[in-house]
């Protein structure tokens, strides 16, 4: 264990994202390049999320949630509730745009938001890839469960389990949820590897873990996760990228060319459209 990242912290009008990568301690771990953490959060009736269209380019989301449920909406045609367990997969490759909301018929009574939204930034070989969408059930998700632990595997490979999730590369992510006084070693067969404390107070090897925090994790080894109380964590990383990627707004690429190339896209249209969708995101003014 070496580092320990404080996120920094988004208001969005009473729901809050943590943002713990990209930092100054690590532009990256592994293929992630963004890690955000949604909530918690118990909208009141008549609100909701709601993320207006925006595009993305060079890389894929990946959505998981511990609580509530989001409608995917993109320009491929795709429409698709995530709930609790469940994982969204977004190539958004040569370009993609989608919306985020809270699915109407959950508006009229209060509801819980919680989970985390990370991005994967696609290799060289294949950051013009056809755009994609997939959806896994949690039923589909390799599951460990021993001595109050239950490991679920979201995408790539983990305690000699894999997902059903396509990667473009060795990939680990792995959600954690420990009863109190539970323990779980971490695997160790990544490169790079972080632990993402969404809720509950933690230990890696006897030393405390601040919840909704970032721990950078030594190459090599098996540190012991202890639950002090319930807790949910993320695990994730794998190999490292295949050279340095420039991020602004939600594109991602390896060169500058095909940043701007993008906003030029987003500007005038080329995304496509979403069926159902009137709004969308203006390229930012920075």
């Amino acid at each position: 264990m070496t580092t320990i990242i404080a996120p920094r912290v988004h208001d969005l009008g009473g729901f809050q994202v943590r943002r713990a990568v990209p930092s100054i301690q690590a532009r990256s771990v592994g293929p992630f390049v963004f890690v955000d953490h949604m909530g918690p959060a118990v909208f009141e009736p008549g609100r909701g999320i709601d993320v207006r269209p925006h595009p993305h380019i060079g890389l894929a989301t990946v959505t998981f949630l511990w609580a509530g449920t989001i409608t995917h909406r993109d320009t491929l045609g795709s429409v698709q509730d995530i709930n609790p367990g469940d994982v969204n997969w977004m190539t958004a490759g040569r370009g993609i745009a989608h919306s985020e909301r809270t699915p109407q018929d959950l508006r009229g009574q209060p509801h819980p938001a919680h989970g985390m939204q990370t991005w994967v930034a696609l290799p060289k070989a294949h950051e013009e890839a056809a755009p994609e969408f997939f959806h896994h059930p949690g039923a589909t998700l390799p599951r460990i469960e021993r001595n109050g632990a239950l490991l679920r595997v979201i995408a790539g490979r983990a305690y000699g389990e894999e997902s059903p999730v396509r990667v473009y590369a060795d990939t680990l992510n792995v959600a954690l949820d420990l009863d109190a006084g539970a323990e779980a070693d971490l695997d160790a067969s990544h490169a790079e590897r972080a632990l993402y404390v969404l809720a509950g107070d933690a230990q890696l090897d006897g030393v405390d873990i601040p919840p909704q925090h970032l721990v950078l994790l030594d190459r090599g080894t098996t540190p012991r996760l202890r639950a002090k109380s319930p807790l949910k964590a993320m695990l994730l990383g794998g190999e490292p990228l295949d050279g340095p990627r420039h991020l602004w707004w939600n594109f991602v690429a390896s060169s500058k060319e095909r940043i701007e190339q993008g906003k030029q896209d987003w500007l005038e249209g080329r995304f496509g459209h979403i069926a159902g969708e009137t709004e969308f995101i203006p390229l930012p003014d920075r």
